[in-house]
């Protein structure tokens, strides 16, 4: 399988808080697909991948809020799963999509999921990569949890006038790798190019420090299943074998073969490839002949019946 050099552009959306960024590939109008990256990553996580997809498709990448290039949120708000399903919408409206598919990466891939079970009129295909969906919490934890996060945000609104440490762009490197070991050079350089902006004396990571803290909009295993049940678009879920998934806790693998089982009921495609967390960056020859097949049977062939 080949990739092809493709053109790329950059695009900018304006919200009522600043502008998301993001790039786009493909013809203006092909068949919209909206990918969405992981937590503390940025759009360029699908520099790689995109190349070796369908070409009637258009392809745009956005970098989330408080990511890349885009906008931080305001003062004093939290970042959280609904909040970035909202910015789907946003996004989306600016690009006048009224139905597309949604491909997301771990964060991303919970993002695209609650989006798809929101407004499951606007997609027809959604691809899951290493994530189950939605990140279902057992109800004793969710106070915990939820203090946690706003305990988080209060300290470091006492603090906030720190500045953000400055790094050469070799520890840049080393930083990244520290909290991706198996990321291969090649996609650290990749998630580097909007992941740092330059200062005097070097460079600081251009994400908001906001979105490491915990999460406060918690939801249960049957929330998630009631959400999961109002999809309609099919489901591609692709797992690495060294990925997310079995590094759960033994708990959370409890609440997820829940999820897994629905999807399978559903028909939905699972598939397990070999690779990490972020193996569609790493290795996309590795999950594009199912992503590619999955975008020719289950969304572009139907377009032609219709």
């Amino acid at each position: 399988m080949s990739s092809v050099k493709q053109e790329v552009s950059e695009l900018s959306i304006p919200v009522p808080w600043g502008e998301i960024r993001g790039k786009a590939w493909g013809p203006e109008h092909g068949h919209p697909v909206l990918c969405l990256h992981g937590w503390a990553d940025n759009c360029g996580s699908f520099n790689t991948l995109i190349p070796f997809l369908p070409k009637e498709c258009r392809y745009v990448a956005v970098d989330m809020p408080g990511h890349g290039l885009s906008s931080h949120r305001p003062p004093g708000v939290f970042y959280s799963f609904p909040e970035y399903a909202a910015d789907v919408r946003r996004v989306t409206e600016s690009l006048s999509w009224t139905k597309f598919s949604i491909m997301g990466h771990s964060m991303g891939g919970n993002i695209a999921v609650m989006f798809s079970a929101l407004y499951p009129d606007m997609v027809d295909g959604i691809i899951v990569l290493d994530v189950f969906g939605f990140v279902p919490t057992d109800p004793k934890e969710i106070p915990r949890i939820m203090r946690q996060g706003m305990d988080e945000m209060l300290k470091y609104e006492k603090k906030a006038e720190e500045k953000k440490r400055v790094y050469t762009y070799e520890k840049a490197v080393e930083r990244l790798l520290a909290a991706n070991p198996t990321l291969s050079e090649r996609s650290v350089q990749m998630l580097l190019e909007r992941g740092l902006t330059r200062v005097e004396g070097g460079f600081v990571f251009s994400r908001d420090l906001r979105v490491n803290f915990k999460n406060i909009e918690r939801i249960t295993l049957e929330q998630s299943l009631e959400m999961q049940s109002m999809i309609q678009a099919p489901v591609l879920l692709i797992l690495a074998d060294k990925g997310f998934g079995p590094a759960s806790r033994e708990s959370s693998q409890k609440l997820t073969s829940k999820l897994l089982q629905v999807y399978q009921e559903r028909n939905d495609t699972v598939v397990s490839v070999p690779g990490s967390h972020h193996v569609h960056l790493d290795n996309p020859e590795v999950v594009a002949p199912f992503i590619c097949d999955f975008l020719q049977t289950k969304v572009l062939s139907q377009q032609v019946k219709a």
